[in-house]
């Protein structure tokens, strides 16, 4: 039951507009954490979810050029990495992860591209008191999200980081990435195979759907390690369930969402430019 005394959203044409695209659009659990930051901290904007097309989003991001009182987007599957060349500037954080997750409308109806995935990550996991220092890391994913976080993680101390996705070329791309970077010097990078993790992300949309094969099967999961999500919805994903199983400590999906509305709201005033 809703508290009556609880803050409202209300809104009005002074009311500025925050899409979230995506497609399919129907897991998306940010609107409502965002909303809920935006009343609690009385900031005069509503986030709308919004299906997109992969061929639509050319003109989708157009139209928030052409559209004053749109504050911006965020961006999710399976647009991250597709949204990086359409737009006219990107934050450093977006540059290093090669994908964007949320983009601003100057005052001149240009659009910037930041990425809040991977600090928002980090954050998470710490508000669950979990650090990527001196952990031996597995990676699941080399997506949109999985390069943001990877970079996250290798920076953030990890001892570290092994990347397995099915393109193996892609994992290869972003552990050079890494590297060239230069963000991790002390962060040891592999592909594939590595040193027996501490800590296991999922950076792939698979436990999205209930047909979805486990990211990693369940017996490659070391006894009482930390297994983290990405996936918000379902909450408990078969991959956590597995985790459970094998006395794991779980970190679902929505511990890295949590975090974001403060990023998304300084970025939106203007931080990082």
């Amino acid at each position: 039951m809703q508290d009556p005394d609880a803050p409202r959203l209300h809104i009005t044409g002074r009311t500025a507009v925050l899409f979230i695209m995506g497609d399919p659009i129907d897991h998306v659990i940010g609107t409502d954490v965002l909303n809920r930051t935006w009343v609690e901290t009385g900031r005069a904007l509503v986030t709308v979810p919004l299906q997109v097309r992969a061929a639509d989003l050319p003109y989708m991001l157009d139209m928030l050029r052409r559209a004053p009182n749109v504050a911006g987007t965020g961006i999710t599957i399976p647009h991250k990495i597709a949204a990086v060349a359409l737009v006219d500037h990107l934050t450093d954080a977006a540059l290093q992860a090669g994908a964007v997750n949320f983009i601003r409308r100057n005052a001149d109806g240009t659009l910037t591209g930041h990425n809040v995935d991977g600090a928002g990550f980090v954050a998470g996991l710490a508000a669950q008191g979990v650090a990527a220092t001196g952990r031996d890391v597995l990676m699941l994913g080399a997506g949109g999200v999985g390069r943001a976080i990877a970079f996250a993680m290798a920076g953030g101390g990890a001892r570290s980081l092994t990347i397995r996705n099915r393109d193996v070329a892609r994992a290869r791309a972003l552990a050079d990435a890494i590297r060239d970077s230069g963000v991790a010097p002390g962060c040891a990078l592999h592909v594939g195979d590595g040193p027996t993790p501490g800590l296991i992300i999922n950076a792939t949309a698979l436990g999205m759907d209930p047909d979805d094969p486990l990211p990693l099967p369940a017996d490659q999961i070391p006894l009482g390690a930390i297994v983290a999500e990405v996936v918000m919805t379902p909450a408990i994903t078969p991959l956590l369930t597995a985790a459970q199983a094998r006395n794991c400590r779980i970190v679902p999906g929505r511990a890295m969402m949590d975090p974001q509305a403060g990023l998304v709201g300084a970025f939106l005033d203007g931080t990082p430019a």
